[in-house]
């Protein structure tokens, strides 16, 4: 995700220079918008794993601030919500009170997502007007902002697959999708804000391979964040709940159980979660061999190696205690939580790895 702008020059179209202190705004912004985006990945969890998601029947972009009012309003909401699969099987009597406290944790959420539009919106606005973007980065932030305006249109995408007859949560293809665009703009913003703060690479050289490890570790983990949407989708973790077997078998034998085979991987709770297991282990192995490979490096490039090392094995940890306890709330949350952490600390490593460039640009 290569994006050192300023290199080359440094005047935008309205010929001010960008100065350090440019930068610096410019970037501690980007980091507030990654700081948003994770507590919204943070407050999707909770809604998913409380069924708080679909207690809103309504894609309401505008209308959609104001909870209801008045008693009126939310009997309206309440009769609605009754419609749904979800109600009748799983929260059926559970009441007007309880309708109310699935609904605040939604709009919550969806009130998160608007004020995150204004948070890009207006500052760039301002930052633009006043000439203190560097060059080429305008249009990109623009770009973030359509992004994540899409990003709310997937998540109602998502939530309309919860009111299929007979179906009590959202689809796990669509999960992955909602939570896979998420993950894209995060690291987009967060990597943009870290090439605006250093945009040429001045740091030591990286011991051999030491790159390749932390690029292949980073794949990996957004590999095994994907398949952990589909394990949240098909609640997968509430079955085999034991480790390293799956029951007695270390590959559970309904594995491949589903015809055409590839729909093992996405509907069949055993492969789900055996896959996810696979891709988790193969990061955590990566993030300690990329650790170790570190230890030869300077103290610039090796600090960030071994925080997402560390990151990774407190995450793997988090996994297995979270499948042994049966998916508590507090332990699922801090599971997805450490694992934007865990990203957040691989692409900051990686981008401090960035072969400097030579010639008069660098």
């Amino acid at each position: 995700m290569p994006y050192d702008i300023g290199v080359s020059r440094d005047l935008p179209p309205s010929g001010r220079a960008i100065s350090a202190a440019d930068r610096r705004a410019v970037a501690n912004w980007l980091f507030l918008l990654c700081a948003m985006i994770f507590v919204m990945v943070v407050l999707g969890g909770l809604t998913r794993l409380t069924g708080s998601g679909l207690s809103i029947m309504e894609w309401a972009p505008v209308a959609g601030v104001l909870p209801p009012l008045n008693h009126a309003q939310w009997e309206q909401l309440f009769a609605l919500y009754k419609q749904t699969a979800q109600y009748r099987l799983v929260n059926d009597g559970f009441g007007l009170a309880g309708f109310q406290r699935i609904f605040w944790l939604e709009w919550v959420h969806r009130l998160w997502g608007r004020l995150m539009g204004l948070a890009v919106l207006l500052p760039l606005i301002w930052f633009w007007l006043r000439g203190r973007l560097p060059p080429g980065l305008g249009w990109r932030l623009v770009l973030f902002f359509v992004l994540g305006g899409l990003q709310g249109a997937v998540g109602w995408f998502m939530v309309a697959s919860g009111f299929f007859p007979d179906a009590t949560a959202v689809a796990p293809s669509r999960l992955a999708l909602h939570l896979g665009l998420a993950l894209v703009l995060y690291a987009a913003v967060l990597w943009t804000g870290l090439s605006v703060r250093r945009p040429v690479p001045t740091g030591p050289t990286a011991p051999r391979g030491l790159r390749a490890l932390v690029g292949g570790f980073t794949i990996a983990l957004s590999l095994t964040i994907l398949a952990g949407a589909f394990v949240a989708g098909t609640h997968a973790g509430f079955e085999y709940n034991t480790f390293p077997l799956m029951g007695r078998h270390l590959i559970p034998r309904a594995y491949d159980q589903l015809h055409p085979f590839w729909r093992n991987m996405i509907a069949n709770i055993a492969a789900v979660q055996f896959d996810h297991r696979v891709l988790a282990t193969v990061t955590a192995t990566l993030g300690l061999a990329a650790a170790l490979a570190a230890l030869a490096a300077p103290p610039a490039l090796r600090r960030p190696v071994l925080v997402m090392a560390a990151l990774v094995v407190l995450q793997y940890a988090l996994g297995v205690a979270t499948l042994l306890y049966v998916v508590p709330v507090p332990l699922a949350v801090t599971h997805q939580a450490n694992a934007v952490l865990t990203l957040t600390a691989a692409l900051v490593a990686l981008h401090a790895l960035r072969r400097p460039r030579a010639g008069p640009a660098a």
